[in-house]
């Protein structure tokens, strides 16, 4: 296929105003309050606000979340992301019980996990995801398990640890071009992103592999259609793409938003490059309906 480079282009939007298309959807406002109460009450931290996702309500509101471990202060600066930046806490060891108990009463079938980055610690956090894993996996053996990982300063070792796990889904998102990763994504490497997605997938192939880009922080078309080769060269399976959308004005401008029919083409043209699975579209992200995601694969528990 011939991607053209200007067809999922439009025209840029004065100060902050958003177009229609990417407002987010609103889900009964007490079910939501419920589980963040239930989630203080139980010292456990959710990308969905620390991140300030678009999609939090419709998640919160019908009884769903992505759990971030390792507290809520990263030790990097990518100029995409809201979450604090500065001097992490220690590790809490009971962190992951909470998550499974969590898991338990919110009546998950899949559970989501990801983290700050943690490059205070020798491990990059690779241990608590595998506690978690295992915590889940013995408590709740029929829940399925995603996770959606730092890069662990490039240590494949890492990366092994958690498959060793046994997750269904592993995720490792590229986030954007590497022309950008200076600005967007510092302290991380695209090839080493690339190599890490490729350790799973060799490692492991059993454990689907999954990635994520967002459009709208000054990538050219052309420029996506290379990571999307690379992602599918890498062995990744299923791909998400979505709108960057400013959390604050400290982060990074939106330099164009994608149209539904521009998330369309873009689906259409990954899709040809052999992933099982792409979902696109202006409010998608990597964790958002991640369950049926992996349903809509057909795939049975990971077993090894």
């Amino acid at each position: 296929m011939v991607f053209s480079p200007t067809s999922a282009r439009l025209a840029e939007f004065p100060g902050e105003r958003l177009p229609a298309w990417v407002t987010a959807k609103k889900a009964p406002v007490g079910a939501g309050f419920r589980l963040k109460s239930r989630l203080r009450q139980a010292r456990l931290t959710t990308v969905c606000e620390e991140a300030r996702c678009p999609n939090l309500a419709d998640c919160f509101g019908h009884g769903v979340a992505t759990f971030m471990l390792l507290g809520s202060v990263c030790t990097r600066t990518c100029g995409f992301c809201a979450v604090a930046q500065g001097t992490p806490q220690p590790v809490d060891v009971d962190e992951p019980a909470r998550i499974v108990e969590a898991a338990r009463s919110m009546g998950l079938r899949h559970v989501v996990v990801t983290s700050v980055d943690r490059d205070d610690l020798a491990d990059g956090g690779s241990d608590q995801f595998v506690a978690v894993i295992e915590q889940l996996r013995q408590a709740l053996p029929a829940v399925t398990v995603e996770v959606l990982t730092p890069d662990f300063g490039g240590d494949l070792a890492a990366v092994r640890a958690i498959c060793d796990a046994t997750p269904a889904v592993y995720n490792h998102n590229l986030e954007t071009v590497p022309r950008l990763y200076d600005v967007a994504r510092k302290g991380a490497s695209y090839t080493g992103s690339l190599a890490h997605l490729r350790q799973v997938a060799d490692y492991a192939p059993e454990i689907v592999t999954k990635s994520g880009v967002m459009v709208g922080l000054g990538e050219r078309d052309d420029e996506l259609h290379e990571v999307f080769a690379d992602l599918a060269d890498s062995g990744v399976q299923v791909l998400t793409i979505g709108q960057y959308l400013r959390p604050g004005r400290k982060q990074l401008p939106v330099d164009r938003y994608v149209t539904p029919d521009g998330f369309s083409q873009l689906r259409k043209m990954a899709m040809e490059m052999g992933f099982r699975q792409v979902v696109a579209g202006p409010l998608v992200r990597s964790s958002f309906h991640a369950g049926d995601t992996f349903n809509s694969l057909g795939m049975q528990e990971v077993v090894r």
